[in-house]
């Protein structure tokens, strides 16, 4: 395996990893919230989380690479502040990689949260527990299925990412080439049995994660009430 390659296979652990971290702190309470409100934003917000599920990632990665540039909300905002760009950095395909990935941790935790019942959140309140409390010691055990289902989706899906990954990241060796461009520049190049080593790695990996998270799921408690 070429140097390239192997950048490429590190680099794209470290984004699936960070956006995997961060998607389980802001689906958390995005996903509970999604469940429990009464509020008539939930029927705005939930189709705007899902969004990523229906739009061609070509089309998602324009507009956030529009979004992300120097001219965009956020991507000139950057630049004054730091005096960098995101578009065409690890800082924004991470972000990049947020956005698209975010239907994958909500839509578990969300499935979680609504079979959490309501019977032991409301006695912990009545023995003084504090809302954080009881989410911490009760919900979140009750749903641990839906994090790792959160998880690991999330993660599988930012590896595979390519659409969105070229928008914005580009192919910019040790920055922001990952495995699906390392692999379609192989292709590009006629260069099959390395597009062949990543691509078999790469299904490899991806069935013992999803066959791994099965198991996890089956032995997984279950409680509600």
């Amino acid at each position: 395996m070429s140097p390239g390659d192997l950048s490429a296979i590190l680099l794209t652990l470290k984004l699936a990893g960070a956006t995997s971290v961060i998607l389980i702190l802001i689906g958390t309470p995005l996903a509970w919230w999604l469940a429990h409100t009464p509020s008539k934003l939930r029927w705005i917000i939930e189709p705007a989380v899902a969004l990523p599920l229906v739009l061609p990632p070509t089309v998602l990665g324009f507009y956030l690479l529009i979004l992300l540039g120097p001219a965009g909300a956020i991507g000139g905002a950057w630049v004054q502040l730091t005096g960098e760009t995101l578009a065409f950095s690890f800082s924004g395909l991470l972000i990049a990689s947020v956005i698209y990935s975010l239907p994958f941790a909500v839509q578990p935790l969300q499935t979680a949260f609504q079979s959490v019942g309501t019977k032991h959140m409301e006695a912990a309140a009545t023995l003084g527990a504090s809302p954080l409390d009881a989410f911490l010691t009760i919900a979140s055990p009750i749903a641990i299925r839906g994090y790792f289902t959160a998880a690991v989706l999330t993660f599988a899906h930012t590896v595979g990412e390519f659409g969105v990954v070229l928008m914005v990241g580009g192919n910019i060796p040790e920055k922001t080439r990952v495995i699906s461009i390392a692999i379609f520049e192989h292709v590009e190049t006629l260069s099959y049995d390395e597009a062949h080593r990543l691509s078999a790695g790469l299904l490899i990996f991806s069935f013992l994660v999803l066959m791994a998270v099965t198991v996890l799921h089956r032995r997984a408690p279950v409680r509600a009430g």
